[in-house]
């Protein structure tokens, strides 16, 4: 058998590294210092990042008012579309037969004061025959002047003059109903062009 060996672990001098002293208060210093250093750029990387954030917000919450402002005139202009053939339905063929209904106490209305200021001088109904009926139910409770009742085919249905010698008053329901219709029209007109032009 051989014999043994061991190996040998020699000690390697390895150069010694130079060890500064230095003061403790100094060392304290230092590392206050680096501390400080460190929180300042901490706290200007924060502020920085907040400010950023802040401008990110802010930019976002603009695009979405501008998005809820469109969709607001968008959604208002479908809304209007949808109700013109409802309005202008109503106006058509609602307003006439309210017309038709209330003519004559429209045109009693308009006879009361004629009818006090001159008791004894006749008064001239001119109308469409289709509106006798009514003006006559109503007229039957006037106390007054005499009235003498004219058909004029050329009126329509919802226009009633009334002449007093010389003066003239008119009432004209179908004009009322053009006009509320012709208003009715532009204002859905301009109303839906808002969002097309701005």
């Amino acid at each position: 058998m051989p014999p043994l060996r061991l190996e040998v672990f020699e000690e390697t001098t390895q150069p010694k590294a130079d060890t500064v002293v230095t003061d403790l208060s100094a060392l304290e210093e230092a590392r206050l210092a680096s501390y400080e250093q460190g929180y300042s750029a901490g706290w200007e990387d924060a502020t920085s990042a907040q400010k950023d954030e802040k401008a990110l917000l802010a930019a976002e919450l603009s695009r979405n008012l501008q998005a809820l402002s469109f969709t607001y005139h968008e959604a208002r202009v479908h809304v209007l579309r949808a109700l013109e053939p409802l309005l202008i339905g109503m106006v058509d063929q609602i307003l006439p037969q309210i017309a038709r209904d209330t003519l004559g106490p429209t045109v009693l209305k308009a006879l009361t004061p004629l009818a006090e200021e001159m008791a004894e001088t006749p008064i001239k109904l001119l109308f469409n025959p289709v509106a006798r009926p009514a003006l006559e139910t109503m007229l039957l409770s006037l106390k007054g002047p005499p009235l003498e009742l004219i058909e004029e085919p050329t009126l329509g249905e919802a226009q009633v003059y009334l002449r007093l010698g010389e003066s003239e008053v008119r009432v004209d329901l179908e004009g009322a109903i053009t006009e509320i219709r012709t208003a009715l029209t532009d204002f859905l007109t301009l109303s839906t062009k808002d969002l097309t032009h701005g």
